[in-house]
């Protein structure tokens, strides 16, 4: 018989190709994990893994059994949520993922709300890129996933919660002051500063920023906004800046200037997201509700 704890062992090789991380991961022996990939491959009649020096690589028939195996684990994950939660709301542990344009700008305003509100929850945090979010949560390691949408996945159920709107940030001069230069005009011909590659804030830029030159992208290594924002505050070009980051980033700055782009503004979609299979669709409304209520707050403070 397949047993989960050998699911987990060859989910775990899976992310890691390599025998002693991945036994590291599962808190055993590489040894133990070892012998149960081995009685898998037997049970399954099928070579899951290719054993070199160098490290470990699935095979063809492996990736599909890890594929299917993940549905398995994710599945069995519904199901305890299920038994655990079914009668109080947002209860017990919640592992939430989160992008990093998101994160420190919204959570700041939701996270005393949700503990007041919600003191039996026990909130697991992960920020992290877009893609990475997506798969964690297909895979079963995350409960629900707060992002910019659409994703296109046909696994996820999503909900919007606002639109966020972009705003021009460049560089403050006395020249600015007497300007009446719009948002569009200074951005075809200023370098636009984006964050690396990867990012989702980067592509949604990109996708409003079409007579943006690719000579006039720049994008380095910053994956924070606040990196972004310090060089536009020094001079070295503009950035489309999420509205939701404008008081925590440009706070009474007077090396920075705002602009509103003329309608329709550009913005993103922010949502949460989930598994279809999960029963605990209770739970993700009621944090959804409350995450509205920390975006309106935030606008009017």
């Amino acid at each position: 018989m397949i047993t989960l704890r050998q699911l987990r062992y060859l989910d775990a090789l899976a992310e890691t190709l390599h025998f002693g991380e991945a036994a590291e991961a599962c808190a055993v022996s590489q040894p133990a994990l070892s012998m149960q990939i081995r009685e898998l491959e037997e049970v399954l009649e099928v070579s899951l893994v290719e054993r070199r020096k160098s490290g470990v690589e699935l095979t063809e028939q492996g990736e599909e059994i890890v594929r299917r195996g993940r549905t398995i684990l994710s599945s069995v994950r519904d199901l305890l949520d299920y038994a655990k939660h079914r009668e109080r709301v947002l209860s017990g542990t919640l592992k939430l993922g989160v992008i990093p344009s998101i994160a420190p700008y919204l959570l700041p305003d939701a996270l005393p709300e949700l503990k007041r509100r919600f003191p039996e929850l026990n909130l697991q945090l992960r920020e992290t890129i877009t893609e990475t979010l997506i798969h964690e949560l297909g895979s079963g390691v995350l409960d629900l996933i707060l992002i910019a949408l659409p994703i296109d996945d046909p696994e996820l159920e999503t909900l919007h919660l606002f639109d966020d709107r972009f705003v021009l940030a460049s560089h403050a001069t006395k020249n600015h002051k007497r300007s009446r230069e719009a948002a569009l005009d200074v951005l075809a011909h200023e370098r636009l500063l984006l964050l690396e590659e990867g990012h989702c804030l980067r592509d949604q830029a990109l996708s409003f920023c079409r007579l943006v030159t690719p000579e006039a992208r720049e994008s380095f290594g910053a994956s924070s906004l606040a990196t972004v924002v310090q060089m536009v505050a020094h001079g070295y070009g503009i950035t489309l800046l999420p509205e939701m980051a404008v008081a925590s980033e440009v706070h009474d700055r007077k090396d920075i200037r705002l602009q509103h782009f003329p309608a329709p503004e550009p913005k993103r979609e922010i949502g949460l997201a989930w598994r279809k299979t999960s029963p605990r669709k209770a739970d993700f409304h009621a944090f959804a509700a409350l995450l509205k209520d920390a975006s309106r707050h935030r606008v009017k403070s």
